[in-house]
């Protein structure tokens, strides 16, 4: 029988952490939970499971907190508001309210308090089991032409281990995100990664390779992270869960390799990339682009400096 951890088939499973506190967003976030913030007029959050379904994972484990109750609410069926759309014939956006219902089969579980996203992690151990299982960040959200996410499933089919999607960086933002030390493979995007350095200083960093938030973590990582100290700010990082996968052996749940990404990358973690994106998505969409980037293009004509 062909191992799991190397069958194109072992990967069901996907984790979405969504449990922080958005306080880079307050006060929009003070009763809305920061994944619900719209890109356009969907949910950033919808885009995320919605990526994860495309690749083939169906089964998607919510990891929430406090207050996150209207992320349930979204992907719930909502039978007074479908049957009020229905009545007035509106099929368009009845189509629009059902759709999140009928993604995936969408499961929570709480993270009693926030310490990382290595920690909300290890809260998937009991759902995910012993096979190897997806994590997407909603901070990140990937362009729907790009095929990252599936990538990284082949690249975990075909090596074992673990998978990283690893984004270059300019060096003034190393600082910001986990870098990866790393040598080639035969494939030219996909690279072997032999450390991990959280959030270093640039002269420090052992590469412009940054990690973003899409994931794919053999069952082991759970062991790691158990065993796992608070690192910076006190938190669990993945990251250092990954760093000693790194280390270890095929049997022993290593090694880590990185899917060498240079698509399209949308960072909604801070206001003016979160606002940058919706005037993004708001231009490639055929129903608003005829009206909306003309008016664009004469506002930023007005301003200062235009």
């Amino acid at each position: 029988m062909m191992d799991k951890r190397h069958s194109p088939l072992g990967i069901t499973k996907a984790v979405v952490p969504a449990a922080g506190l958005g306080t880079r967003f307050l006060p929009a976030t003070k009763a809305t939970p920061k994944e619900m913030l719209p890109i356009v007029d969907k949910p950033a959050i919808q885009y995320v499971v919605e990526e994860a379904v495309g690749a083939g994972l169906g089964d998607v484990l919510m990891i929430t907190g406090r207050n996150k109750r209207s992320i349930e609410d979204h992907f719930d069926r909502a039978y007074e508001l479908e049957e009020a759309l229905r009545v007035k014939g509106d099929t368009e956006r009845l189509r629009g309210v059902r759709a999140p219902s009928e993604l995936a089969q969408v499961h929570y579980v709480r993270q009693g308090e926030p310490r990382g996203l290595g920690h909300a992690v290890l809260c998937a151990a009991a759902h995910v089991g012993d096979e190897p299982f997806a994590v997407l960040l909603g901070d990140d959200l990937i362009g729907e032409r790009e095929a990252l996410l599936k990538r990284m499933i082949e690249v975990q089919a075909e090596r074992g281990g673990s998978v990283v999607a690893l984004m270059e960086v300019e060096p003034e933002q190393v600082s910001l995100y986990g870098c990866a030390a790393i040598e080639p493979t035969g494939d030219g995007d996909v690279v072997r990664v032999t450390d991990l350095v959280e959030k270093p200083a640039a002269e420090a960093a052992p590469s412009r390779w940054a990690v973003i938030g899409r994931y794919v973590c053999a069952p082991e990582v759970f062991g790691v992270l158990r065993q796992t100290p608070p690192g910076r700010g006190g938190e669990i990082q993945l990251t250092d869960a990954l760093r000693e996968l790194a280390r270890r052996k095929p049997d022993e749940g290593g090694p880590v390799h990185g899917v060498l990404f240079r698509g399209q990358r949308y960072d909604t973690g801070n206001k003016a990339d979160y606002l940058r994106t919706v005037v993004e998505f708001a231009c490639a969409r055929p129903d608003l682009a005829d009206d909306f980037v003309p008016w664009l293009r004469d506002f930023a004509r007005e301003l200062p400096g235009g």
